[in-house]
């Protein structure tokens, strides 16, 4: 097996994965970036060159198992070990509400932001366990606090962060490290672009929650986003110090802002008592 750290990161095409790939690149792991999309990595790429780093840059759809497969199978046959995996694909909404949206399109968003999240990590459970690795997960203050008009993108990043809270003492105990790590409002992302979204639009399709709606866009309107607002070449950092620090916590808030912003529903901010409490429950100290 080769010495080198060999890390795999899902949705690299833009924002948060590309910072993250970069950022890893740079740090000296071998950087297998994916993206459902080989087509679109033109900015990855590009991103590469200027940095000066190489990064491997592979199909993955989290939403096809074969393609989950060959992957991780790829993956495990080019590098012989897998170190770290960040769990960054994701797909926003833009439905205002779950009655002006389907059931189609609400089983399509937790396909990619729960599911596709689970269907990456349990093959790559395995090799991390091999190599006491790490599992991060990409989940956000909306995972922690319901967003009015954004049930369905809330209750999948809800559930992502109840799985991993779960399974992160029993990975633990089989020497792998899990952490979820949250932003918040990330401008340079497509999550970033609801406050600036086509207000009249989503309007419309509010129908009976139309009123509400806008008094709810009024409310955003007046947050003063600038203070709340992080680069994703910020929250990359934060990523890359949970593979690389000893010991990081289960929940990693990556701003001040989202600090304070879980604060409103999470005591245990970090999860260290959760965890502790969960240890002992299987065994461990």
């Amino acid at each position: 097996m080769s010495g080198t750290r060999t890390v795999l990161i899902t949705g690299t095409s833009s924002g948060i994965g590309l910072a993250t790939a970069i950022a890893c690149a740079r740090d000296g792991f071998a950087t297998v970036a994916t993206m459902r999309d080989p087509g679109r990595a033109d900015a990855l790429l590009a991103a590469a060159l200027e940095a000066g780093v190489e990064v491997d840059v592979r199909q993955l759809d989290v939403t096809d198992p074969d393609s989950v497969e060959a992957c991780l199978t790829g993956v495990e046959k080019e590098y012989g070990r897998l170190d770290a995996v960040v769990n960054n694909a994701g797909v926003a909404t833009s439905d205002p509400t779950m009655e002006m949206s389907t059931m189609a399109a609400l089983r399509a968003n937790m396909e990619v932001n729960f599911f596709g999240v689970i269907a990456v990590s349990r093959l790559a459970m395995p090799l991390l366990r091999a190599s006491g690795g790490r599992l991060v997960t990409v989940g956000s203050v909306h995972g922690v606090v319901g967003q009015p008009f954004n049930e369905s993108y809330c209750a999948a990043k809800g559930a992502v962060e109840g799985f991993m809270e779960a399974l992160a003492p029993v990975a633990a105990a089989h020497g792998v490290s899990v952490s979820i790590v949250v932003p918040g409002f990330v401008p340079d992302t497509q999550f970033g672009i609801f406050p600036d979204a086509d207000r009249s639009t989503m309007q419309a399709a509010s129908g009976v929650y139309a009123s509400t709606f806008a008094d709810y866009i009024g409310w955003i309107s007046n947050q003063g986003w600038e203070t709340a607002a992080q680069p994703a070449r910020e929250v990359a950092e934060v990523i890359l110090r949970t593979l690389t620090e000893d010991n990081p916590a289960f929940r990693i808030p990556t701003s001040r802002w989202a600090r304070e912003y879980v604060d409103h529903k999470l005591a245990d901010q970090d999860g260290s008592a959760i965890q502790s409490l969960a240890r002992t429950w299987i065994g461990l100290q």
